[in-house]
Parts: C-alpha cells; sequence; structure tokens
C-alpha cells in the first residue's frame, strides 16, 4: 500500500519540504530508504522500526521502500525519522492517508518512541509555510522556536504512541502556545567601567556607526579585550528582519535554545586553534562557521598573530563581500556574513614594544616575523588602527565614571539613522557598505580635505581600496558630528587611524 507524508530537512541555511513516500508490498523482507540519504538518515531505519514496535503498533514483514523526495537533493539529520514512521504506519493501514495530509511531521524518535528535538527547526518551518502547510508536529523542546513563525499551528506531542493517537482521533491534543518573552536592555557590561582610553573608545564609537573594522595594539593588560567586549552595547538594536534572520542561522546550527528570537547581536570570539572550516564553515554539508555566526553582530579575533596565517586569509572574501560561498560536489552554498570585525594584538612577541614602563626583550627579527604574520591585504581591510596604551594608576583610581554606553548608543543610531536615509535608494544601513559608486555620489570633499588626502596617500603609498575607506570614516565621523558635508577635520581625524604597522 502507498503512503505519504511531508517532512523537511535543511540544507545549507534554507530548509526544503521533503516528501516521504512509502509502499509496502508483498515479497522477501526488506526496508530500502532512497532519495540521497546520509549515514544519518539511512539509520533512521533501527531508529523507527524500534520506535513503531515499542509503541505498541506492527509492521508487515513485508518488503519497504521509502523514498524521500526531491530524490537529486541529499538528505541529511535525523528529523526524518518521525515523517518515515508516520508514513509507514499510514501505508500499513494504522493511520488513515486523509488524517495526515497538509501536516508537516519533524524530529527524531528514540528506541522507546519518544519525539526527540533537532537543528533548524525555524528554517523548515518557514519552508513549510511557503509550501502551503500551516500545521506542525515536533517536539516540545522545539516548539517555542516553530511558533516565532506567524500563522502557523504547532502541536507538540512527546511520543510517537501519542501523535497516532491524535491522528486516528482517540485522544485531544491542545495546540502549543507562544511564549512573550518581555525584551530586555541590560547589559553585564558597560562602557562607563572603562577608565580612560578616550582616543580607543572613541574608535569603538565611530566603528560602531559606520560599521567598520578596527585593529587595536597595545601592551598586555592595556584594556583591548574590555573595550571589544563593549561594542556591542552601543549598536543599534536589531529590526525583527534581521533578528529573525540570525535566529535562522544559530537554529541551523544548533545553537538556538532560547524561547524567543535572538534580539542581541551577537560577538563571537573563537580561539587562535580554530580551524579554516571552523571560520569560515565547512563540512560534507557546510555548517555556518564563525563569520556567519557573527552576522549582524561583531566578530572580535583577540590575539590576531597567534591565530594560523591560512585561517586568517579566509576572511578576506567575506569581509569584502559580506558573504561566504562554499562549493561542495553536491551544491554551492552561499552564507551570510555582514559582521564588524574587531582584532587585538601585542606589538611584539614580549608585547612591551614601544612601551615606556617596561623594556621590549624582542629582537629585530622577532619582531618583523610577529608582524608579518598578519598579510598586507587583510590590513588592508581594516578601516581603523587603534594604539591603546597602559591607564594611567590616576584613570583607574578616578572617582567620575566615564560615559555610559547607552549615551554613546544615541549617537550611534543617530548616526545610523542618517545613513539608512541616505543609502536607502541602494538598501544600505552603514557606511561600511558603500561601494565606489555610492561613494562618489555622496561623500564629496572639498578641495583642503582631497589636498590633505592626496598628501597622506602619496606618502603611505595607500591602495585604491585604503583610499576608499578613508573617505568611508570620514563620512561616518561627519555623521556623528551632525554634518552634512564632510570636513577637512573630519578627513584629518580618519587619517589619524590609519597608522600602519611598523614592518620592521
Amino acid at each position: 500500500m502507498f503512503a505519504q507524508v511531508f517532512g523537511s530537512c535543511t540544507f545549507g541555511l534554507n530548509g526544503y519540504v521533503i516528501t516521504v513516500e512509502v509502499d509496502i508490498h508483498r515479497g522477501a523482507p526488506d526496508f530500502d530508504i532512497v532519495g540521497l540519504p546520509a549515514v544519518s538518515v539511512k539509520e533512521s531505519k533501527e531508529r523507527v522500526h524500534a520506535a513503531i514496535r515499542n509503541s505498541g503498533y506492527a509492521l508487515p514483514v513485508d518488503k519497504i521502500t521509502v523514498n524521500l523526495a526531491p530524490a537529486d537533493l541529499k538528505k541529511d539529520g535525523s528529523g526524518l525519522d518521525l515523517p518515515i514512521a508516520i508514513g509507514l504506519l499510514t501505508s500499513a493501514g494504522v493511520i488513515p492517508q486523509e488524517a495526515v495530509d497538509k501536516f508537516m511531521f519533524i524530529g527524531e524518535l528514540s528506541l522507546q518512541g519518544e519525539i526527540r528535538p533537532v537543528p533548524g527547526i525555524l528554517s523548515m518551518v518557514l519552508s513549510g509555510k511557503e509550501a502551503g502547510i500551516h500545521t506542525f508536529f515536533m517536539s516540545p523542546d522545539v516548539a517555542g522556536e516553530a511558533l516565532l513563525c506567524d500563522d502557523v499551528t504547532v502541536y507538540a506531542p512527546k511520543t510517537l504512541g501519542e501523535l497516532v493517537e491524535y491522528l486516528l482521533g482517540h485522544e485531544s491534543m491542545t495546540p502549543a502556545v507562544r511564549r512573550e518573552t518581555p525584551p530586555t536592555t541590560i547589559n553585564d557590561v558597560d562602557f562607563a567601567e572603562v577608565q580612560g582610553q578616550i582616543m580607543a573608545k572613541r574608535a569603538m564609537e565611530i566603528a560602531a556607526a559606520g560599521a567598520h573594522n578596527v585593529l587595536m595594539t597595545g601592551p598586555p593588560g592595556s584594556g583591548k579585550t574590555m573595550l571589544a567586549r563593549r561594542i556591542t552595547t552601543i549598536l543599534p538594536p536589531m529590526t525583527r528582519e534581521e533578528a529573525l534572520e540570525v535566529t535562522k542561522i544559530y537554529s541551523v546550527a544548533g545553537l538556538f535554545k532560547a524561547e524567543d528570537i535572538i534580539r542581541e547581536r551577537p560577538f563571537r570570539s573563537p580561539h587562535h586553534t580554530i580551524s579554516m572550516a571552523g571560520l569560515i564553515g565547512g563540512g560534507t554539508i557546510p555548517r555556518p562557521g564563525e563569520v556567519t555566526l557573527s552576522h549582524r553582530g561583531v566578530l572580535f579575533l583577540d590575539e590576531l598573530p597567534e591565530f594560523p596565517r591560512a585561517v586568517l586569509e579566509v576572511l578576506r572574501q567575506p569581509l569584502e563581500d559580506r558573504e561566504v560561498h562554499i562549493s561542495r560536489v553536491n551544491a554551492s552554498f552561499v552564507y551570510p556574513s555582514d559582521f564588524i570585525l574587531i582584532t587585538a594584538m601585542n606589538p611584539c612577541p614580549c608585547g612591551y614594544l614601544g612601551d615606556p614602563q617596561h623594556a621590549c626583550t624582542c629582537s629585530d627579527g622577532e619582531i618583523r616575523s610577529y608582524s608579518r604574520k598578519i598579510s598586507g591585504p587583510l590590513l588592508d581591510r581594516i578601516d581603523l588602527y587603534v594604539s591603546v596604551m597602559r591607564p594611567k594608576y590616576s584613570e583607574l583610581t578616578a572617582v567620575v565614571k566615564g560615559e555610559p554606553s547607552v549615551d554613546i548608543a544615541k549617537r550611534v543610531a543617530e548616526a545610523r539613522a542618517v545613513q539608512s536615509e541616505r543609502l536607502a535608494t541602494w538598501h544600505m544601513q552603514s557606511n561600511a557598505q558603500m561601494g565606489h559608486k555610492q561613494l562618489r555620489e555622496t561623500c564629496q570633499l572639498d578641495k583642503e580635505g582631497s589636498e590633505l588626502l592626496r598628501e597622506v596617500f602619496e606618502k603611505l603609498h595607500l591602495s585604491a581600496r585604503s583610499y576608499d575607506r578613508i573617505i568611508k570614516v570620514s563620512r561616518t565621523i561627519a555623521d556623528l558630528n551632525g554634518s552634512v558635508n564632510i570636513q577637512p577635520e573630519h578627513v584629518a581625524e580618519a587619517l589619524s587611524y590609519r597608522n600602519m604597522i611598523q614592518r620592521r
């Protein structure tokens, strides 16, 4: 007997509706799953068989064929256990076909028939809704995530037996209810805690206002990490579309455990032992890497020269294109990676080069080798170079606190609003997103500013990319100062953040 039910799986960041077709007919006992199943899907037949038996149901001892359509799409994950089980019971005549039409079933099955959660629920539900399916069955642990999608009905049975009894009409079941959690604006960290570091805090404000990349250089203990961890407190709040986009990424990565969408901008700080696949994404069916998990937020790389050079080099394309392209035999994937890169490093291996209080013990060769771990093309993609010096004792013991994050965030939000309005024609939100065309149309310099930039450009032998980035930073500084036009002082301040790492 033939039966058909709907399930889903993820491919990249998107969910796909999978039609599970089951046919049971007389023949030598066998169980085949076809339609490009991965190993995790092939193994489902053992879980499904045991779950059905331990739930009190029996399957005929015949030949079973399960087809997962579309057959040319690679299926991975354990979320097809539940639709396969329901399809088998429908094909065996336990459940009538009309009882499962227009429903989607998502979940892994334990050997006892318990329905377990799987990652990527939000993407799967969104794909089902686009296909015209509005009723879903899944584990209670992920029902809240599914309800982040509007206009859907979600049922959350705990076991396969409970679900079958409901489909047969023997038991009632109440749809899951969405829990509304009020957004919180309480931060564990605040810029008011940073004593001194006026120039560094100003650079963080410019970076947040224009979504610019930053490299901080200074001795150990000067506050580089402290500054980086507070930049998310001054970034504008995400729109609902951005929040859903970030939540979808974390759902597919299996990192979403909350009842509501992710409202705070991501802050990712991977260790310097991370691999290329961990940073950029990878695997047989690629999973999101740190650059994608940082989307709409901040990627912080502490101790930058300690990262393998090959790992750092893979950042060049995402920083420029704001998306990651990963190609595999089965398909090509495009993951978003629109993030602010904040990096920190010591000036030399011992950390005290240029420190008036400590003598540097490194040789010229060691310093040169240390600085050359970061390539010129990667440095060229950084907008602001900030020297962070150790604060004085009087600054650390000052009674008056620094400016709080909430005040800085107001200026940043106003600057972002100006940028969003100015760049609305190109659907951009920040100055860092501008290309050469947008720069020519929105960032004209006067004669004095152009002459200043020309002198520095020729003296430092800057690249065309560096030229554009200086103008972008100048435009952001002008926005923060409430200026319609870019003034020479804005260009001068932007140039002051362009002091390249010295290579000896």
